[in-house]
């Protein structure tokens, strides 16, 4: 199914569909039919793997950047004061939240941290709102492998006074992510495995 596909009435399930539960299996869905595939890859991590998540392919798909931004903003514990994530893969990612953050009535800003500090201008690491010092940040993710990608994110945020406890992702590999998170004192919650979304890509074949 491509997002041109769709039936009008499909679209508008999405928009209107408050039910978390039936759009988190949408978001299953979608992850298998557009992000996941399977062949011979080398990850960012520098690891080889039988299968691939492009995660792009649903975090800037319309109905894909909905059901993130709805799902994600369900699970910020209640006194988070922004969303935060790594250029590029979080950048659609903590923007799919503040929009919906903003028609759910509890306005979340979002900061994007670059990998290099910019070569102009002020220089920051940090884009985003200026926040008081101490401010409670959570990190958002596509897809954890090691966890080493959304770290560089919490050390840059920590580096600019906010407060960092947690990180989200969208999918865990499965890969030593989380414990990695719990080894440095973070809460890591990941919205899909990859075991659900390889059973579920096996189920759709």
């Amino acid at each position: 199914m491509t997002y041109q596909a769709e039936s009008l009435t499909q679209s508008d399930f999405w928009a209107d569909s408050s039910d978390l539960t039936v759009l988190r299996n949408k978001l299953l869905d979608l992850f298998c039919q557009l992000a996941y595939q399977e062949g011979d890859f080398v990850l960012s991590s520098g690891q080889r793997s039988s299968y691939y998540i492009n995660g792009k392919e649903v975090t800037l798909h319309p109905q894909g950047a909905l059901a993130i931004g709805r799902i994600l903003l369900s699970l910020l514990p209640p006194d988070t004061q922004a969303v935060a994530g790594l250029t590029l893969g979080a950048d659609p990612i903590v923007t799919a939240v503040t929009v919906v953050s903003a028609y759910e009535h509890r306005p979340i800003p979002a900061l994007i941290i670059r990998k290099e500090a910019k070569g102009h201008g002020t220089r920051a690491y940090i884009e985003g709102p200026n926040l008081p010092e101490g401010a409670n940040v959570v990190v958002l993710e596509d897809v954890v492998t090691t966890g080493q990608s959304a770290m560089k994110a919490v050390e840059r945020l920590r580096a600019a006074t906010y407060t960092v406890n947690q990180v989200i992702s969208l999918v865990d590999r499965k890969q030593g992510g989380a414990e990695f998170y719990e080894s440095v004192g973070l809460k890591f919650q990941a919205v899909l495995t990859i075991e659900e979304i390889q059973e579920r890509y096996r189920q759709m074949k």
